[in-house]
């Protein structure tokens, strides 16, 4: 993204769905990490970054309002609005598309607080330059293929395997075409440029790192914690 485009990037941060796999009756982006809840860590990293004019945070209607006061408890600065989600993040997304005047937009997971500010600076700018940008991380694993019966079908080529990790960024109109196309035709995917892709638009790999973590199960909550030890050790910017 050039200089001329600081400010003119949103970002929807999907925080709407509750999950099981944690094991906790508060879902998993309300859990606190270091004294604050991990959806506010997340919001914090887009708060400072420059580029982001707006954000809207997506989240379940009974939670909307307890998060519209972690907003204001916690000293959110820029512009940000706090609107239910659907049954799926798919119409989550959408719901959030809806509030979003920016050009370009960004799609970030709630539960991944971890994202540098670099790896979005190089994700909007790779959106630029080619229309819509994912953040990845090579596949470090031997990747097999199975048939129904649980056998192994094949292996896959590991230097051809990414795992697609957000922010996402997109032109919004493309986006919000995408997410219409697939309502239209019933269509629910797996992530964002999955959407895009459908619409014959490619979508450009961004590495980003293997930090920048789902938090879903308590062992990803024991790694955080490690990584905000790290950093603390090491005197980075959290």
């Amino acid at each position: 993204m050039q200089a001329g485009a600081i400010g003119q990037a949103g970002v929807i941060v999907v925080a709407a769905g509750r999950g099981t796999r944690m094991g906790t009756r508060e879902s998993k982006q309300y859990l606190m990490l270091e004294e604050k809840p991990i959806i506010i860590h997340t919001l914090e990293t887009f708060d400072r970054h420059p580029w982001i004019a707006e954000m809207v945070l997506v989240t379940g209607e009974q939670d909307v309002e307890r998060c519209q006061s972690w907003v204001a408890e916690y000293g959110i600065t820029k512009k940000i609005k706090v609107v239910p989600g659907g049954a799926e993040r798919q119409q989550s997304v959408y719901h959030g598309l809806l509030h979003i005047s920016t050009p370009w937009v960004l799609v970030h997971d709630g539960v991944r607080p971890f994202v540098t500010s670099s790896q979005i600076t190089s994700c909007c700018e790779a959106a630029v330059h080619h229309g819509a940008a994912v953040l990845a991380v090579p596949v470090k694993d031997t990747v097999k293929k199975a048939d129904e019966q649980g056998w192994v079908a094949g292996t896959l080529n590991r230097s051809e395997l990414w795992a697609i990790q957000t922010p996402q960024a997109f032109r919004r109109d493309d986006l919000l075409s995408a997410h219409e196309r697939a309502a239209q035709d019933g269509f629910i995917g797996t992530d964002d440029s999955m959407l895009i892709e459908r619409l014959g638009i490619p979508v450009k790999l961004v590495e980003g790192g293997y930090n920048n973590i789902k938090i879903t199960t308590p062992e990803d909550l024991d790694f955080a914690e490690w990584i905000r030890k790290k950093k603390h050790l090491l005197g980075e910017g959290l």
